[in-house]
């Protein structure tokens, strides 16, 4: 018997089917999800979670006429394969393959790009008044979890929202279960709303009533629903915020759902409408029900039994050599706290919190408060670790300048997840972190090449108190070399010299460094002798090491995990101020390019950037052959 998801490419044909037959195809588009991130690996407890309401969704609504925006797109792939992407859905995450969150060029399903938490609001509004200018009625509708929606963003959209009494649906996907447990007062708040069966019955109950009497009668006694409502709830937020509050429903009853949402959609109700949907992460797949984080992101997986395929390595992660190392420090230090914003397991600190739970602090998807907060501690002679995602510290820049660096509040910033990530893509590669922190004055920034230069930046960052600072480590495992102890320092701004040659010179800034030593072996080879730097300070430069190394070969190069304007910017700024290029020196910055990498394996993302072995052999020779001159126009008439 043929599958009836096999007859559906895109939205239309779901709608082609009747209500009956819908559960049929959830059951037969969480088989297929479980079947297809068992070979990609990614996001599976969150797409589980959803599959009925994704169905629910398209059925009702005219997509892409109306418009469905997923926050954090974690939960995405069940839309992927019912919107014309089904044959591609096995290339997810893959290198050319299909993005792991909604993207705008890959489908106009996908109105706007996710990845990041507790946009989908504010996107959907702007998207809305947009329809409302242009006179056109079609729908808008955003799907946001119990853990993006406790965001400030989230409260500052719904908040314009309600004022501006827009047209928008907004489906609050709660699951009780965000990537860690959820953090703060608006989850406690969903939580008591639901605990009691008095709101169900006195619900049903009113419902019952009210279908007896007269269309009439029942305009009149709405009213009285609202009143008794917020009699029985002490009145919802969503309601003082200008929200019309449906629920909480069942998000796994796609009947009823599709139902609610046919109401919703014929409703004549001006103003946004949210709808409270309970739902359960990895709901289907019993592996993913039993484990304490739901499936959040897998590797490739056993679908019988659920084990997963995980990389060997005799390194311990940079992450790991992170969060023991700080523990080691709190051990003789109860000044050093702990910080992290909803990611205590991605960032180590779930290490940090066994060892030392009143002094660790998980602020939710909140990485504003989560900066100013470690400010305020700072302030009373506290030493805070912010260990937060590059890419997600891009969200607090503000925070970062004003409140700390303009303050030279000592607040230590762990910066995991530098460079390139690999399969998550472009919207959580820590490309830009070095660029936009060594913009700031008196701002210390580190880069670690190794798991043993990571420990030491720790140490060194526990003894700054004077400033703030930061320290970047790449994602995945270390190069397996033996940890110094606790008490091994870092000077600060300076540099060290790991190879010494005659010809030219590298000057690498974090991880890069064994692709350098490769290179080097390489051109050894070929008779030309490098000297290695290993700069460590991207701020402040060991200007003296650089200008040592500078003024004594022919050819200086750069390199760097970021983007343009970073470490290779300020040498270059640095030798221009000296006058070294008058010389003759020749001068090349190799760092990430100035486009958004799509997802890859890491290795063959940092192929096409141009920062490996072979691609650094090819700049150094090229650079020696090189021989341009620029003419000098002296006493020339330039006008």
């Amino acid at each position: 018997m043929s599958r009836l998801l096999d007859q559906i490419e895109y939205p239309a044909d779901l709608r082609k089917l009747n209500k009956d037959q819908l559960e049929q195809v959830s059951k037969e588009l969480r088989e297929e999800l479980i079947d297809v991130v068992s070979e990609t690996g990614g996001h599976l407890g969150a797409g589980l979670g959803v599959v009925e309401l994704t169905i629910a969704i398209h059925y009702v609504f005219n997509t892409p006429k109306d418009k469905l925006v997923w926050d954090v797109g974690h939960q995405c792939y069940p839309h992927k394969i019912i919107t014309g992407r089904k044959k591609l859905i096995r290339t997810l995450r893959k290198g050319g393959g299909l993005s792991g969150f909604t993207k705008r060029s890959e489908s106009e399903y996908d109105p706007f790009g996710a990845a990041h938490s507790s946009t989908s609001i504010s996107s959907t509004l702007g998207m809305a008044v947009a329809k409302k200018l242009s006179n056109d009625n079609n729908n808008v509708v955003a799907v946001i979890g119990d853990g993006a929606i406790s965001a400030g963003m989230a409260y500052e959209a719904m908040n314009n929202a309600g004022a501006l009494k827009s047209k928008l649906i907004v489906i609050l996907n709660d699951n009780d279960m965000s990537i860690a447990r959820p953090v703060g007062a608006m989850s406690k708040y969903l939580a008591k709303l639901l605990s009691g069966k008095m709101y169900f019955s006195l619900r049903e109950t009113i419902k019952l009533i009210l279908s007896s009497f007269s269309k009439r009668f029942s305009r009149k006694t709405g009213k009285a629903e609202d009143l008794l409502r917020g009699l029985v709830t002490g009145g919802t937020l969503f309601s003082e915020l200008g929200f019309y509050y449906i629920g909480p429903i069942d998000g796994h009853d796609v009947t009823n759902l599709v139902t609610i949402l046919e109401n919703v959609k014929n409703s004549k109700h001006e103003g946004p409408i949210l709808i409270h949907a309970l739902t359960q992460k990895g709901k289907g797949y019993k592996p993913a029900e039993e484990s304490g984080d739901k499936y959040h992101g897998v590797t490739k997986f056993n679908v019988a039994t659920g084990e997963q395929v995980k990389s060997k390595s005799n390194a311990p992660s940079y992450t790991k050599i992170f969060a023991e190392t700080l523990v080691k420090h709190a051990s003789q230090d109860t000044k050093i706290i702990g910080i992290t914003g909803a990611m205590p397991s991605g960032t180590g600190m779930d290490i940090f919190e066994k060892k030392f739970p009143e002094r660790m602090f998980d602020v939710g998807i909140a990485e504003q408060h989560a900066v100013t907060f470690a400010a305020g501690l700072a302030t009373e002679g506290y030493k805070p670790f912010a260990a937060i995602y590059s890419t997600f510290l891009q969200r607090a820049y503000d925070q970062v300048v004003h409140d700390v660096a303009i303050q030279s509040l000592p607040v230590r910033f762990a910066i995991d997840r530098a460079g390139l990530v690999g399969a998550d893509g472009p919207t959580h590669a820590g490309s830009f972190d070095v660029t936009y922190l060594s913009t700031l004055p008196n701002f210390v920034v580190m880069a670690a090449s190794d798991e043993s230069e990571l420990v030491k930046m720790v140490n060194t960052a526990v003894k700054i108190n004077d400033r703030p600072c930061a320290f970047r480590y790449p994602r995945g495992n270390g190069v397996g070399i033996e940890l110094p102890d606790i008490n091994e320092t870092l000077e600060i701004g300076k540099g060290r010299i790991v190879r010494s040659g005659k010809h030219a010179a590298i000057i690498s800034l974090g991880a890069r460094l064994e692709e350098c030593k490769k290179a080097a072996e390489v051109l050894s080879t070929k008779g030309i002798e490098l000297t290695i730097v290993d700069a460590r300070f991207a701020k402040p430069l060991d200007e003296k090491l650089i200008m040592e190394v500078a003024t004594t070969h022919d050819a200086v190069v750069t390199i760097e995990e970021g983007s343009i304007g970073g470490f290779g910017s300020h040498v270059s700024q640095l030798l221009s101020d000296r006058g070294v290029f008058d010389n003759g020196l020749k001068f090349r910055s190799m760092m990430l390019p100035d486009v958004f990498l799509d997802q890859d394996t890491p290795d063959a993302m940092y192929q096409k950037a141009g920062l490996d072995s072979s691609s650094i052999v090819n700049k150094i020779e090229d650079l020696l052959k090189s021989n341009i001159i620029v003419a000098k126009n002296k006493n020339k008439n330039l006008n």
